[in-house]
């Protein structure tokens, strides 16, 4: 199975940037789009960001354009979000997901790491 372990979290004032770090291990990740999604409390999991294998095939949620960035290191099997701009309204646990690429929905899921912001 594959294990995914995130990192990065914290509490950060409004206008301030964080970076997420997700660690896999446990088997190749070729042919796995792996993801961001964020919760806060009362509302639905969502989609943050994806970006596939090679990293030519990205996507944003339209709230997050413009200041999240997905990469990711195949060599070092790590995918990051770089978050700038935050707001208030990005508080929530952040996972770290990878799904097989002819799945409709996450096959692995990280522990989640806490990001707060400030107003």
């Amino acid at each position: 199975q594959v294990q995914l372990v995130e990192s990065g979290g914290g509490l950060v004032q409004a206008g301030g940037s964080l970076r997420l770090s997700c660690a896999a291990s446990g088997r190749t990740f070729s042919n796995y789009v792996m993801g961001w999604f964020r919760q806060a409390p009362g509302k639905e999991r969502e989609l943050v960001a994806r970006i596939n294998w090679s990293g030519d095939n990205i996507g944003y949620a339209d709230s997050m354009k413009g200041r999240f960035t997905i990469s990711k290191d195949n060599a070092k099997n790590t995918v990051d979000l770089q978050m700038n701009s935050l707001k208030p309204e990005d508080t929530a646990v952040y996972y770290c997901a990878a799904r097989w690429f002819t799945r409709a929905k996450p096959d692995y899921w990280g522990q989640g790491t806490q990001v707060t912001v400030s107003s």
